[in-house]
Formats: structure tokens, C-alpha cells, sequence
């Protein structure tokens, strides 16, 4: 009897999210706890491993770059990559190898 109070009283979690900003909304408010049983079990293989390097970046600068990165509804990283890719292609016709 609790859980059906529980369920009740829970948002109606929406068909679709007009944005990515009205999904983080909604979970921010909301718990994934008030809705296991609309959940569904997973199997899931990650390989951990990576080939990525991490590198400091001014907090001014990297908020200017998330902001940029929403704008084009592409992630940070995604951005920072692509902008470097850019660069290093420049600069290689610059400096023939």
C-alpha cells in the first residue's frame, strides 16, 4: 500500500524532453528512487581502459566553452576536440612534415 501512495504522489516522467536542459531540470528535482519500478535490468560490457589525456583549463575559459558547446548541442569535450583537430590541421599546412 505504500508504494501505490508513493507512486501517486511522483511526477509523470515526460514521452519526451523538449531539451536536454528540461531533462536536467527534471532529474535535478526528481529521485531515479520513486521510480524503480519503471525501470528496467541491463546487461552492460565497459571496457574502462582509455586513451585520453586530461589537461587544466582556466575555469573562465572552460565556461565560455560549455556555453559554446550547449549552443551547438554538442558535449565540452566533443567541442574542445573538434576546435583542436581544426588547429593542428591549420597549423600541419602551415609546417609540411
Amino acid at each position: 500500500m505504500a508504494d501505490k501512495k508513493r507512486t501517486s504522489k511522483r511526477a509523470t516522467i515526460p514521452d519526451n524532453f523538449e531539451s536536454l536542459e528540461s531533462f536536467w531540470q527534471f532529474w535535478d528535482k526528481h529521485s531515479t528512487a520513486d521510480y524503480e519500478d519503471l525501470m528496467e535490468e541491463v546487461d552492460l560490457e565497459m571496457d574502462i581502459s582509455s586513451d585520453k589525456a586530461y589537461f587544466a583549463v582556466a575555469k573562465d575559459v572552460l565556461s565560455e566553452v560549455r556555453k559554446e558547446a550547449r549552443h551547438q548541442g554538442v558535449s565540452t569535450s566533443t567541442l574542445i576536440n573538434l576546435w583542436l583537430q581544426e588547429k593542428v590541421a591549420q597549423t600541419s599546412q602551415h609546417h609540411p612534415a
